[in-house]
């Protein structure tokens, strides 16, 4: 996997902030946009990213390109990822390691897979093939799940590790999802941070969620919970500073405040690392 540019921190581009953002003269790094909002529409949608383009580095964070699905891949849909990457010049994309797409109907939901090599050999080449498609590098994300899929023979941390190792693609890191996960299939979150291949992480999503009876659900609401802020902390120790993105989909504030007084947070610890890292003996 070839190195990937570290970007800082960003949030999303929501529709709430399309006016707000591009104006904000508060620190910010970098920006995500998911592409099946901005692919194809103009108006007011194309003129935020175009404000944004004109500022930061944009970067797509997609929830269609089905990598784990039964049916081809989209070829329209990489076609069009593949404008909007041009014409925003981003460093990388990134997408999720689910289905979402049958029978050419797409789902509107990311459903998990069942974690065994015959979904490695099925994930690892579609892979490879949007990135070559697309023409540029490739994050995967751990997504959230509510039940393991029959067939799973592997634990979802070595399923994870030994997809983005057979498809050398990075990892899109989404320690909520971690959080989420480890709460409500009772793992140890620190244990399957320990478990993964960290040095392909190339970028980290931060997130809120909400807790229902017997299960929690991850909803992108509010700001990020200490438990959370903690796994990064731990993460940061390991890998260094690694380009972060806050989440906030749900109950969206209609001015980004919130949302860039998390950056700052995320910011504050990232610089921290940096000064820890220098300080060890023997540090360059």
């Amino acid at each position: 996997m070839e190195p990937l540019p570290y970007l800082g921190v960003g949030v999303g581009l929501r529709r709430e902030h399309f006016a707000s953002l591009p104006a904000t003269a508060r620190p910010l790094d970098w920006v995500e946009v998911t592409p099946e909002t901005f692919v194809g529409v103009g108006g007011r949608a194309r003129q935020a990213l175009l404000a944004c383009r004109a500022r930061w580095p944009i970067v797509p964070h997609g929830v269609s390109l089905d990598v784990g699905g039964p049916d081809p891949l989209d070829d329209a849909y990489l076609d069009g990822l593949r404008r909007l990457c041009d014409e925003v010049d981003a460093p990388f994309f990134s997408d999720h390691l689910s289905f979402c797409r049958l029978g050419g109907v797409y789902l509107h939901d990311l459903l998990p897979l069942p974690m065994n090599e015959g979904a490695v050999a099925h994930v690892a080449p579609r892979i490879r093939a949007a990135a070559a498609r697309v023409g540029r590098p490739f994050l995967l994300e751990n997504p959230t799940y509510y039940e393991v899929m029959p067939g799973s023979t592997l634990d979802e941390a070595a399923f994870l590790a030994r997809v983005v190792e057979a498809a050398d693609c990075g990892l899109l890191l989404d320690l909520n999802n971690v959080h989420v996960n480890a709460l409500n299939h009772g793992y140890d979150p620190v244990a399957f941070l320990d478990a993964l291949p960290l040095e392909r992480v190339g970028q980290v999503h931060l997130a809120g969620h909400d807790v229902r009876p017997g299960v929690v659900l991850d909803t992108h609401r509010g700001p990020v919970p200490d438990p959370v802020w903690r796994l990064y902390e731990r993460l940061l120790a390991r890998t260094g500073p690694v380009t972060t993105l806050i989440e906030w989909d749900t109950a969206v504030p209609p001015d980004p405040g919130p949302l860039l007084d998390e950056a700052d947070r995320a910011r504050a610890l990232l610089a921290t690392t940096v000064t820890r890292r220098a300080a060890r003996p023997g540090a360059p």
